[in-house]
């Protein structure tokens, strides 16, 4: 026997304990209720992921499952959010029993390791499409923005960028002799949570990498009014991606490429000493407009976008 929208939700959604002492009350009224502490402000963000858009048809429901909820901690990871509580939407074009077990795995898993609640969503029939919205605590007047970077600021990243970019080209046909992490990187990101929180006070603008490394610093520039010179000798890329640049010539695709999901985020000299997570210097705010990149001892301008639906 097929099952309904509301035993659906009770066998897949509702197993999960509350981690949270904010959370007073989650699936199973019309609305979830969530106190939130008066020296705290709530973040809160969306992504939407649509099948042969943002993943293959037929792609690892597991993976789904944790890449959609890690998109999200991303964001708010980026804003120095703690995780807190998110809601989930599934538009499923059957009811598979099979991929609802591996997808809530996938899920459920990630949200345990980061102690987050699945406080409500929604379901409802048509074209695979995974929506989740999540929420965040941060103290009133210490948010990670985009608009507030300096010129003299370093520029940083939390990690190697270019390996989803990698994965994908992977899963397109490219052979790489060490497919593993970037295939991991793409199908399964950790989003950098302990990262943004460990950002608080020090940086002076933060942004999530979930759409290539050039494209999203070039959000700061914009909303900072500022520029950028980023060091092509100091980017963090890895042995697969050196590999993939040397065999293609593609020597833009770590900056462009989406889906790293790492921190890139500016520090003013004075409090770069005090960094105490892993990263790694790439670059430093100017204050003429624009991007630039030095790449073999020549700085030019470098335009790219972030990845941009309708366009």
């Amino acid at each position: 026997m097929a099952l309904s929208e509301f035993s659906l939700i009770d066998r897949f959604f509702t197993r999960q304990r509350v981690n949270n002492p904010t959370t007073r009350l989650g699936i199973g009224d019309d609305c979830a209720l969530l106190a939130v502490p008066e020296d705290c402000e709530l973040a809160v963000t969306m992504d939407t992921m649509v099948e042969n858009v943002h993943f293959f048809a037929g792609a690892d429901p597991e993976q789904l499952g944790h890449k959609i909820l890690a998109v999200n901690l991303s964001d708010l990871a980026g804003m120095g959010a703690k995780p807190l509580s998110v809601t989930l939407a599934l538009t499923l074009p059957a009811v598979d029993e099979t991929w609802l077990t591996a997808f809530t795995r996938g899920f459920l898993t990630l949200a345990e390791r980061h102690q987050v609640d699945l406080i409500g969503g929604d379901t409802t029939s048509g074209p695979l499409t995974l929506t989740v919205q999540a929420m965040g605590l941060v103290p009133k007047g210490q948010a990670l923005k985009r608009s507030t970077a300096r010129a003299g600021d370093f520029i940083f990243v939390t990690g190697p960028i270019g390996d989803a970019g990698l994965g994908l080209r992977i899963k397109q046909g490219y052979a790489s002799s060490r497919p593993d992490e970037a295939l991991r990187r793409f199908n399964r990101p950790d989003p950098a949570c302990a990262a943004g929180l460990a950002l608080r006070g020090l940086a002076t603008s933060c942004i999530d990498v979930s759409d290539g490394l050039a494209g999203d610093l070039s959000h700061i520039l914009e909303q900072s009014g500022v520029g950028a010179c980023l060091e092509w000798d100091s980017l963090p890329l890895s042995d697969a991606v050196r590999e993939y640049l040397q065999d293609t010539g593609d020597w833009s695709m770590p900056l462009v490429a989406g889906d790293d999901y790492e921190l890139c985020f500016t520090v003013s000299p004075e409090k770069a000493p005090l960094l105490a997570l892993p990263c790694r210097k790439i670059g430093i705010i100017e204050p003429e407009p624009g991007l630039r990149l030095n790449k073999d001892g020549t700085i030019k301008p470098f335009k790219a976008k972030a990845y941009e639906h309708f366009s």
